[in-house]
């Protein structure tokens, strides 16, 4: 498997490269012809540019967009949260980009929206005018509809202007961006958050000059000539050892020419050995003639033990046949039994069925009657209740009173006063809260801190007590239920549960050569060093069983590998470097499986161990790494890819480390740092506690005041529309309802006693029903008791009759399988005389072919056999010293073909290095005018910038060392001596950097250019500046599109058809 990834892998770095250096090539063309200005723009503003944009589930956000996009400035903005760096990432991961260009995970998994399944990201690229990717199939626009799985696949569908689906294959939008010449890993044409950040503080020089190269894709230029260049001295190296051994091949030559004239027969060698094969076929028929006459004697004696055996089983046949007579009649008497018992069982069944039946009726009887009573109580409470209600509606009648206009007017004057307060008191509600949840969410901030402080602390807690049960018993390194988990193991591999015993941990079959790399192969290995390791499924079932008895949670992982005797070969695989090990170079196993688990699984013959972190970068980073090398580990257990760096989290070897003593002392130094670190945040989430207390208490008295406030408004309502409707309550009419309710219910409780006669008259009826169900089913019991009485004796006999049949037909059995196999015995010895037969015809077929005349040897067939293996050999003999005619001649032909195609490879490779050396001087030279031409307009497009500010300045490019520095003297300071960017403001320096930014702009092309939060850094003023910068700039390109997203107002720019704002909802 790991053979077909890194083939794939190689194929699409090939595409890549291909594809790369097409575009380079073009580039390198240009540099040769006039340079052009910024008024002479390409016209590719109808091809490339973003017309729309949706996302859903797509980060934290349920649905974003659709996002309408202008041709030329867009500015997104809007609070944090709200899902600007979102849409910025979409764009990315939309037309296929990986996780890690966006900065914003490491995988495309982690882009879904916690609880949903999928994400959807949905673009449209503008494709109109004559130089439009295949425009009679899409039309003027492309849309890229891109599904992200949740185990981190993606899914694309590409459609045409009308939504018709085109193809979903992944090398078709491949080909649209580099028609399109969208580079989505180029931070010129799209700065995201992160990397905006880490450029607009940038002071490194060298730095500045790696952003130049790679924006203008110098860097990828010179690191496809350093490639050629080592293909072109393995070519050359190829070359002097092809000619080298063409020496040995013409030597190899001269030799077989020289056998191939001095060759001789041996033709009397050959005569006596056919006279021997003749005399050797004629002995074989007289041994085959002997083997026929011996096997007709034997099949006569066993024809005549078969006659007697034949006799034996006519005999016990037929006591077989009168005992089974005896059975059929004890049968028949058993089965008329039988039949009248079955009788009688299906009746009794059929009575207990009624009888039950007839119970359940009597319950439900039962039932009714009781129910009926119940309803009956129930209606005379409701009598009695109905007659109290009436009693009291007659002696209790209110009346309404009507206030004057005057007290009416005055709550009027009270509701207008309240309705102001409300108001008021709403607004400062709003305030406090706003701050209450800004306290929250500092606490929680602080609160999730300490949870991890805490969970660090009990980690290492945890990793002390096993540091101290490891004092006594080593295993115990990896887990407190390791040591009974390998006796579980040796006790069930004894009783045979294993076909091969486990093994594992990893990490205790391992020893490091080198102590002071024990952190290296740790943080290489991690999670491998408590795994085991199984030869079969079946045993990794059992071992899942073991370890469900001593884990409940956190389980090791189980590796099911055939177990192989020796380690994998691994030539040709393994990273090879002069000065740095590989990972499996550098351990020691007690098992080859061990090993091999690790190749398979980590893949550790293509790992180095670097022991210092500059090394490190320059072997992984600087240039090709080392061939079959995937990545890098450091002494202290960095992890170092070509493109990437991460920091190792471990401090000392867990597993390998020997000095178990200092593993406990640095624990418990960081444990004590952490109570610090853990009390002093424990203090602050008091103190914030605390203040959020005081904050709600605040709140909750403003709302007090609210809710009574509103309390004061509602009773002022009510009492108005008190005063303005007055109802009089109709007493009479409920009277008159409460009268008609008694007698509804007087009549209902008179029929439901007659209900309670009914079901007791029912009741009585089924109870007598059930008692003479009861005595039928009686007397059946007895009769069927009665059979069962008769059938015992009767099965007893039959019992012992069939036991005696058993043994007759056993001896009859017996000696109908001796008479059979006797008569297969005499079928097969008849076969075999058969076969040996036409064995014999087919003898002294052959015989005759090889010699037509019976001949009469003189010894027997091995000794002739010895004498033919002797002639043999000796021939053999001969020929290896002389060879064989055919032999020597094609040898002689072979050698020389060879030579022959040797020579001329070595001529032909000869003319390729000399044809390279010339192509490769001419493209160092074009690309170093390329370099030189690509710096130039850069510096006179930054001077330009900063002229128009009234600021000097200056960039200087030193390829030799590799760096750009950037002098700016801003207005006012002339007599400064500033010569550094340091020197300057934060502000000032984000200003001058993005003057850098745009002049890289001039100089490279892209269909849109995108900036991710490029003014977070700078005061107002360098703001302004820059936004007027960036519009002169868009004026200028107007068929560029430019995308601006910013959490600052807009308010100031000015309103033209050429600017689009999209303001994004804050979340609630």
């Amino acid at each position: 498997m790991s053979t077909r990834q890194s083939d794939a892998a190689a194929e699409a770095t090939a595409a890549k490269r291909q594809r790369r250096s097409e575009v380079r090539d073009k580039a390198e063309d240009a540099a040769s012809a006039p340079v052009p200005s910024s008024g002479e723009r390409v016209a590719t503003g109808d091809i490339g540019l973003i017309e729309s944009i949706t996302v859903k589930n797509f980060m934290c956000h349920h649905l974003l967009g659709p996002f309408h996009f202008g041709p030329n400035v867009n500015f997104i903005i809007g609070n944090n949260g709200s899902g600007k760096s979102a849409i910025l990432t979409a764009l990315i991961v939309g037309l296929g980009g990986k996780a890690m260009f966006t900065n914003r995970g490491l995988s495309l998994k982690d882009f879904i929206k916690q609880g949903e399944h999928a994400a959807d990201v949905a673009l449209t690229l503008r494709n109109r005018g004559p130089d439009g990717f295949k425009s009679d199939l899409y039309g003027d626009s492309i849309t890229v509809e891109n599904r992200i799985s949740a185990d981190g696949s993606r899914t694309y569908r590409l459609k045409s202007e009308t939504g018709q689906l085109i193809t979903n294959k992944k090398e078709e939008l491949t080909a649209i961006l580099d028609h399109f010449n969208i580079q989505l890993d180029n931070p010129v044409s799209i700065l995201n958050q992160e990397m905006s950040k880490q450029f607009l503080h940038s002071k490194n020089e060298t730095d500045k000059y790696k952003f130049f190269m790679k924006a203008t894709l110098l860097e990828q230029m010179k690191s496809d000539y350093i490639h050629v260049k080592q293909t072109k001295s393995m070519t050359r190296q190829q070359v002097e050892r092809q000619e080298e051994s063409l020496k040995d091949l013409k030597q190899d030559f001269l030799g077989k020419k020289d056998r191939y004239e001095r060759l001789s027969s041996f033709d009397e060698l050959r005569e006596q050995l056919e006279k021997l094969k003749k005399c050797m076929a004629w002995s074989l028929v007289r041994e085959k003639e002997l083997s026929v006459e011996q096997l007709k004697d034997e099949i006569e004696k066993e024809e005549n033990n078969h006659y007697k055996h034949t006799e034996h089983l006519e005999q016990w046949q037929t006591k077989v046949m009168q005992v089974e007579r005896k059975i059929q009649g004890i049968r028949s008497d058993l089965e008329r039994l039988r039949e009248e018992q079955e009788a009688a069982t299906q009746e009794d069944r059929l009575l207990r069925a009624e009888a039950k039946a007839a119970r359940r009726l009597h319950k439900d009887k039962e039932l009714v009657y009781a129910r009926a009573l119940n309803k009956v109580k129930e209606s005379e409470k409701e009598q009695s209740l109905l007659e109290e209600k009436i009693n009291k509606a007659k002696s209790s009648v209110t009346r309404r009173c009507r206030k004057d206009e005057r007290k009416l007017s005055e709550l009027r004057e009270t509701l207008l006063n309240l309705d102001r307060k409300f108001s008021d008191l709403n607004q400062e509600v709003k305030r406090k809260h706003q701050a209450v949840l800004k306290g929250r969410e500092e606490r929680d901030k602080l609160r999730l801190e300490q949870k991890n402080l805490q969970t660090s602390i009990d980690s290492k807690l945890r990793r002390r007590t096993q540091l101290l049960s490891s004092r006594s018993d080593k295993m115990k390194r990896f887990g407190e239920s390791v040591p009974e988990l390998l006796r579980a193991i040796d006790e069930a591999h004894a009783a045979g549960r294993f076909s091969r015993k486990p093994l594992g941990p990893i990490g205790s079959c391992l020893s490091v050569k080198d102590p002071s790399l024990c952190v290296a192969v740790e943080s290489c290995l991690r999670s491998f060093m408590k795994t085991f390791c199984c030869d079969n499924h079946k045993d990794e079932s059992v071992l899942q069983e073991l370890m469900g008895r001593h884990y409940r949670e956190h389980r090791p992982q189980i590796i099911v590998c055939p177990f192989a005797e020796r380690v994998y070969d691994l030539k040709g695989r393994k990273a090879q470097h002069p000065d740095f090990p590989a990972v499996l170079d550098m351990i020691t196993a007690t098992s080859p499986v061990v090993v091999n688990c690790l190749i398979d699984m980590r893949g550790i013959e293509s790992v180095l161990i670097v022991k210092e972190k500059s090394t490190a970068r320059a072997v992984m980073q600087r240039g090709r790494p080392p061939h079959n090398c995937k990545e890098a580990f450091t002494v202290d257990g960095d992890q170092v890819y070509p493109n990437r760096y991460y920091a190792s989290d471990f401090g000392v070897a867990k597993y390998l480390g020997e000095d178990v003593q200092e593993q406990i002392s640095l624990l418990e130094l960081e444990l004590e740092n952490l109570r610090a670190q853990l009390n002093r945040f424990q203090s602050h989430v008091i103190s914030v506690t605390e203040d959020i207390r005081v904050m709600e208490r605040e709140l909750n008295g403003t709302i007090a005041a609210l809710k009574k406030n509103q309390t004061a408004i509602n009773q002022t309502k009510a009492s108005i529309a008190e005063l303005e409707t007055v109802e009089e309550e109709e007493q009479d009419d409920d009277h008159a309802s409460l009268e008609e309710a008694r007698l509804e219910v007087q009549q209902r409780m008179e029929a439901e006693k007659r209900g309670v006669a009914e079901a007791k008259e029912e009741l009585d009826q089924q109870k007598n029903v059930s008692d003479q169900i009861e005595a039928k089913h009686s007397a059946l019991r007895k009769r069927s008791e009665q059979l069962s009485d008769e059938m015992e004796p009767l099965k007893e006999e039959k019992q012992k009759l069939e036991i005696d049949c058993a043994k007759f037909e056993h001896n009859t059995r017996h000696f109908e399988n001796m008479s059979k196999n006797h008569e297969e015995n005499i079928q097969e010895m008849k076969s075999e005389l058969a076969q040996r037969e036409e064995e014999l015809q087919d003898f002294v077929s052959k015989a005759s072919e090889i010699c037509p005349e019976r001949q009469s040897a003189n010894g027997s067939t091995k000794s002739i056999d010895s004498e033919i293996t002797r002639l043999t050999k000796k021939l053999k003999i001969y020929e290896s010293n002389h060879g064989e005619h055919e032999t020597v001649v094609r040898e002689y032909a072979e050698a020389l073909a060879l030579y022959r195609q040797k020579t001329s490879q070595v001529r032909d490779l000869k003319r390729f290095i000399n044809c390279l050396d010339n192509i490769m001087s001419d493209r160092q030279n074009r690309y170093k005018i390329l370099r030189r031409s690509l710096s130039v307009r850069c510096k006179l497009y930054f001077n330009n910038f900063l002229i128009k500010l009234n600021c000097n300045g200056s960039m200087l490019f030193d390829h030799n060392n590799e760096t750009l520095s950037i002098t700016v003297c801003p207005p006012g300071r002339e007599e400064d001596e500033v010569s550094d960017m340091r020197s300057l403001s934060g502000g000032e320096r984000s200003f001058s950097t993005v003057c850098f930014m745009l002049s890289l702009w001039e100089i490279t092309e892209s269909p849109f250019r995108c900036l991710d939060e490029f003014d977070v850094y700078m005061d107002m003023h360098n703001r302004r500046l820059t936004l007027d910068l960036l519009m002169e700039l868009s004026e200028r390109q107007h068929q560029r599109q430019f995308i601006f997203i910013t959490p600052l107002g807009t308010s100031f720019l000015p309103r033209t058809s050429l600017i689009k704002i999209h303001q994004l909802q804050t979340p609630e």
